[in-house]
């Protein structure tokens, strides 16, 4: 821990008296060491005998200190895992998606069948939560480094930071099944369709009409995010 020495004070170290009978012989139990958290600073103070000292220390620190104990695995992660990180908001995992040729669904008119298109994907990066919409981005090969560039996935009803909007859709809990269920959802002309692609930058949804039935997406029309670094370091909840 990193800590600043303060002054050492002689005092009458604090005890705690059980509430057990005086018979039992039960002695006081003695502090020996207190943590406060104020609004701008973290303080421990060490009991001994009469003196008692207080220094300044680094939260993080404590928090490190305390859970060096802790053990927990993360269990059999889902089939295309690249990392893994404990959020505030829970697990947070990052999956891989092949490139590949999907059928998507395109609803513009809830008194319409849905327009489907069968265009081929790039490889896509999913950081996805349990129950959450995830947030979809677009590679050229699969990350095997932290300085690896991300793209913006040329997909509908995904708003400019990369972040789902789900619309009425429910994602499941299961997140082995969050890539598929993302895929089947209907999509919409919603949240950010533009700069997704060189070729079409106003709409997105061009570009879909362009590569209707044909064989392979052209990467050189992906519009550059970031890093895998920006990634994992991104708030996400």
């Amino acid at each position: 821990m990193t800590m600043k020495s303060e002054p050492e004070l002689k005092v009458d170290s604090p005890k705690l008296n059980w509430a057990v009978p005086k018979e039992l012989g039960i002695p006081a139990d003695s502090l020996r060491l207190r943590l406060d958290f104020y609004h701008q600073a973290t303080t421990i103070t060490f009991f001994q005998d009469e003196i008692v000292v207080t220094k300044l220390v680094d939260a993080l620190d404590v928090a490190h200190a305390l859970s060096s104990e802790l053990s927990f695995s993360t269990g059999l992660l889902p089939a295309g895992t690249l990392w893994w990180q404990n959020t505030r908001g829970g697990p947070l995992y990052a999956l891989y998606d092949e490139p590949q040729i999907r059928i998507l669904a395109l609803q513009t008119d809830l008194k319409k069948p849905p327009k489907r298109f069968k265009i081929p994907l790039p490889g896509f990066l999913f950081l996805c939560s349990p129950g959450q919409p995830p947030w979809v981005f677009a590679v050229k090969k699969k990350p095997t480094k932290e300085t690896d560039v991300v793209y913006r996935a040329p997909l509908a009803n995904i708003f400019n930071n990369g972040r789902c909007c789900p619309g009425s859709h429910t994602f499941p809990t299961r997140v082995n099944d969050m890539i598929h269920s993302f895929f089947v959802s209907f999509f919409s002309s919603t949240a950010d369709l533009s700069m997704r692609s060189k070729k079409f930058p106003r709409n997105i949804l061009e570009l879909w009409v362009f590569l209707d039935g044909k064989k392979k997406y052209p990467m050189n029309d992906l519009v550059e995010h970031g890093t895998i670094r920006d990634l994992m370091n991104m708030k996400v909840n």
